[in-house]
């Protein structure tokens, strides 16, 4: 019921929308969320962090990008991932009118904050269908045990 107020172009709430986006346009965005439905601007990609009893894992929701373009690392225990994501609307054309645009384009960049007990020598990365998962193993030390009563 919300989205149909929202989509439709004539209504008041859609000309509230539109008028955002544009003041969004001219002065750049603000930290704040830019509607209910969203993140605030610059946390893309979406992430889940979770962890197992040998690992933390991280995935970050991003598809279109080109693997190679996407910089991971991690120093003293914060995970960084970095990117650039075209806008897919061709600059050079003068006649190209933007009606609505939902995908965020540019640079972003997300950090994690992760906990003491990971090995930052052993973090594995890959990135399929749009998903890319970066795996830190914790230390053994961490790790749980199981022990034998006798």
């Amino acid at each position: 019921m919300y989205a149909s107020l929202l989509n439709h172009p004539s209504s008041l709430f859609g000309q509230f929308e539109r008028l955002r986006r544009e003041l969004d346009d001219v002065f750049g965005v603000s930290a704040l969320p830019s509607s209910i439905r969203s993140v605030a601007p610059g946390t893309l990609p979406a992430i889940n962090v979770g962890r197992t009893p040998t690992s933390v894992e991280v995935y970050a929701f991003a598809p279109g990008l080109d693997a190679s373009k996407i910089d991971v690392s991690l120093d003293r225990g914060v995970l960084r991932i970095a990117g650039e994501r075209a806008s897919g609307i061709p600059a050079d054309d003068p006649k190209a009118q933007v009606y609505t645009r939902e995908r965020g384009a540019g640079s972003f960049a997300r950090t994690v904050s992760l906990p003491d007990d990971v090995d930052p020598a052993q973090v594995s990365a890959s990135y399929r269908d749009g998903v890319l998962q970066v795996s830190i193993a914790r230390r053994e030390s961490a790790q749980p045990k199981r022990i034998t009563v006798q």
